[in-house]
Parts: C-alpha cells; sequence; structure tokens
C-alpha cells in the first residue's frame, strides 16, 4: 500500500511503525475470510481492510478522529484473526493499538460513553476493586430489565454466580518446588482472574511445583496494562505495565528467572509485546528483557515434560482463545497437552473465530459479543463435549455464560490429571 506520510510526521515513532505496517498491506482481502465481525455484518468498512483504509486516511491526514472512524475501530475485536490469515505480514496489531491511542488523543466522546470507559478502567485492573463491582452487579442482577443501556444491562449479567474467596497464593512469596528443582519461573497473577475465578492460579501453582519449578509471585506486580491499552489509554497501561517489568527484572537480577508464566493468554499476549510497547522509553532494554522470558503456561509446560496419564473416560472440546492461537501462534501445545494427560481433545468447527470476549469487548459491544458468543457455544456444544477447556479468563466467563457445559481452565484439567483436586466447575456440575 502507498503511504504519503511527510518526514515530520515521520519523526513521531509511532507513525513511523504505522507507516511500515501500512506498507506492507497489499489489499488482497484476505483478512476478510476470517474477520469476524465482517462475518456478522457483512460491512467491508468492519473488516481489517476497511478499517485500515479508516486509519491510513486519519493518520495521514493528521486531523482528528470522526465518529465513522471511531465507530469501525470501536467494532474490531482485537482478536488478531486477520494477521494469521494475512500472506504479506501485516501487522494490525500494532496499527490498531496506535489508532486507538491516537483516537483518545483526538476524539471526544459522548458524555455517558467516556464514563463508562472511566469506570471500566479504574475498576477492571484492580482486583479489590473489581470484587466490590462484582457483588454490586450480583445484587443488582435481578433488575437488570429496567436499565435502559445494554452496556449497564452486560456489565450486571457479567458477574459469576459465585465470587470466589481471595487466594492468599496470589500475595508475594515463594514456592518450592517438589524434587529436584528443574526451574525457577514468576508466575504472573493478573488482575480480573484474581477476582473472577482464583482455582486457576492455585491450580498453576501446584502443577509448577509438581513439575520442579520454584514459583515467584514477584511484588510490585499486577495488571499487564491489556484493558486500558486496547482502549487508547497509553499513560495508563504504560503505567501499570512498567510496575510489572521492574518487579520482574529485579527478579530475574537477583534470583534469575528462567520464564515468566501467564495463565492468561490476553495478558501474554500484551506482556510479548512490552519490547515494542517501551522501545522508546527509559524501561527499553528491561522490557525487552522480560518480553524475551514471557510464556504461555503451556510452553512451559511442554519444557517441564508433563508426565502421560491414563486415559480419562472424558471428552474435552477446546476453546482456542484467539489470543494463544492468533496473538501468540501457540496452536498445539494446550491440546497436546490434554491428550497426554490422557483426555480425548475435540475442536468446534470455525475455531479461528471469536468467542466475543475480548478484554472489554462483551461489556462495550454486547450486541455483536452475543451473536458470536452464540455461533461459538452452538459450535462447542455440537462436539457433545463433558468438558469446555480454555486457556483465558474472558473467553471462559463468555462461553460459560451461554452453556451449561463446564467451562474450566487448561491447567486445572492437567493439576488434576497429575495429582491435583477434581476442578470445582465439574464438582458443581
Amino acid at each position: 500500500m502507498q503511504t504519503t506520510f511527510t518526514p515530520d510526521q515521520l519523526k513521531d515513532p509511532a507513525i513511523q511503525r504505522s507507516n511500515e505496517v501500512l506498507r506492507n498491506c497489499v489489499h488482497c482481502g484476505f483478512c476478510t475470510a476470517t474477520c469476524p465481525t465482517y462475518a456478522v455484518l457483512g460491512d467491508e468498512l468492519d473488516s481489517p481492510r476497511g478499517r485500515i483504509y479508516l486509519i491510513k486516511d486519519m493518520l495521514e491526514k493528521g486531523r482528528p478522529a470522526d465518529e465513522k472512524t471511531v465507530k469501525h475501530v470501536d467494532r474490531c475485536l482485537s482478536c488478531l484473526a486477520c494477521m494469521t490469515t494475512c500472506p504479506s505480514g501485516v501487522h494490525y496489531m500494532h496499527l490498531v493499538d496506535h489508532a486507538r491511542e491516537y483516537i483518545e488523543q483526538t476524539y471526544k466522546r459522548p458524555l455517558f460513553e467516556r464514563m463508562l470507559r472511566w469506570v471500566l478502567s479504574k475498576i477492571l485492573p484492580y482486583p479489590g476493586r473489581f470484587r466490590l463491582a462484582l457483588l454490586g452487579a450480583k445484587i443488582g442482577r435481578p433488575f437488570r430489565g429496567l436499565l435502559p443501556d445494554p452496556r449497564l444491562r452486560a456489565m450486571l449479567e457479567m458477574a459469576p454466580k459465585v465470587i470466589p474467596p481471595v487466594s492468599r497464593n496470589d500475595d508475594p512469596q515463594v514456592f518450592a518446588p517438589h524434587g529436584t528443582k528443574k526451574m525457577r519461573v514468576a508466575l504472573m497473577t493478573g488482575c480480573a482472574q484474581r477476582a473472577l475465578n482464583t482455582d486457576i492460579n492455585d491450580a498453576t501453582i501446584r502443577l509448577l511445583r509438581r513439575l520442579g519449578a520454584e514459583v515467584v509471585i514477584a511484588d510490585g506486580q499486577g495488571c499487564c496494562g491489556a484493558l486500558t491499552h486496547h482502549m487508547g489509554k497509553t499513560q495508563e497501561s504504560h503505567a501499570t505495565a512498567a510496575k510489572n517489568i521492574r518487579a520482574w527484572h529485579g527478579e530475574m537480577q537477583t534470583g534469575g528467572l528462567d520464564a515468566i508464566v501467564i495463565n492468561t493468554s490476553g495478558c501474554g499476549t500484551t506482556v510479548k509485546d512490552y519490547g515494542h510497547m517501551f522501545r522508546n522509553e527509559p524501561l527499553a532494554a528491561e522490557a525487552k528483557a522480560v518480553s524475551e522470558i514471557a510464556m504461555d503456561v503451556s510452553e512451559v509446560l511442554m519444557k517441564l515434560d508433563l508426565p502421560k496419564g491414563e486415559k480419562q473416560d472424558m471428552k474435552v472440546a477446546y476453546h482456542a482463545a484467539c489470543s494463544l492461537q492468533h496473538g501468540q501462534q501457540i496452536k498445539t501445545f494446550p491440546k497436546d497437552l490434554l491428550k497426554r494427560a490422557g483426555f480425548t481433545v475435540t475442536e468446534p468447527k470455525d475455531s479461528h473465530l471469536c468467542c466475543g470476549s475480548a478484554g472489554t469487548y462483551n461489556l462495550m459491544q454486547p450486541e455483536i459479543s452475543k451473536q458470536l458468543k452464540a455461533r461459538k457455544v452452538e459450535t462447542l456444544e455440537a462436539k457433545q463435549p463433558d468438558i469446555i477447556a480454555a486457556g483465558n479468563i474472558g473467553c471462559m466467563m463468555q462461553i460459560g455464560g451461554g452453556t451449561e457445559i463446564p467451562v474450566v481452565h487448561t491447567v486445572e484439567l492437567l493439576d488434576w490429571a497429575t495429582g491435583g483436586p477434581r476442578p470445582r466447575a465439574l464438582t458443581q456440575s
């Protein structure tokens, strides 16, 4: 794609990167075939190619974002299926991230929308606040039909039936390995996951220790920054990301780390991009070092030689989170591990398509999100599984809200198969 940025514009590192991305695009349209929003809405401007045209026009002209551009960029899930499909290597993620930051700087949203986005940015990344909000949502859920805005109704509907107790395993500490120490890792405990499902981190710690890993919960870590990053709130996202970088780099410098383990794939995609996000900031070297050892839990488990288990009389439908299969290009490891543990594994039709969770997307774009959820649940249930497994808390909450089949994290099943407790979701089913 030909671009016409001026030399002065190209002095801006963000414009320079967007120019590189745009020039790789050859207008082929392959991305439209795998774009969930294009599949649902059928509008060219709700495809990656259409959004690329809108973003290019906005950035080249240096004009403030307009309502049309904002509407179609907001509808993007950032599922990154387009990046998997693209034959030209267009790094759409960096382009749309820049567009969102530019929109945040140049476009004044309606008051109600600004308030909603502010509330989400001040609650979701903070586990304590999020727990209180979930309690309020649980109390208010019976009255959600009285609310005029679907986004407010979606916020009440997201509260789980049971708010899990606080886990002390998320506090800063070191867990010794069982038996011979094979590696030393830091576990990212996250933010929303600590309020929505504490079993995931607990199962991860048990499993890693059982397989010979010393597990560090670093003091000072917190939200990865993805939630605010995808809202274009760069200052906020970088502030929280910087805390993680300092916490983990400190551990790298003292006790040493073989990996930073992430069991929420949406966070993993962001942490692995810290090197790019901080490339022009004082923490550039530390951010790059952190990104280089950040791994999804399935990557680490492949290195730790999970023992082969006896055949389980359970059929697992594996849901591939977009942030894992497209954002991190990890496609087979979770399925390989489940099969090794003895489970029968199946995948739904159109497994490349998003479930509609996508961070805060299910709250800000609830109508589109519900259509994607219904499609995903239908294809999963068609496999008639005993369990649905996924590697991302957002997907688990989204799918779990549309089916009676138990939805568990992949690591919970692996922990159970190697000596851990039966996952709570299975006990309650």
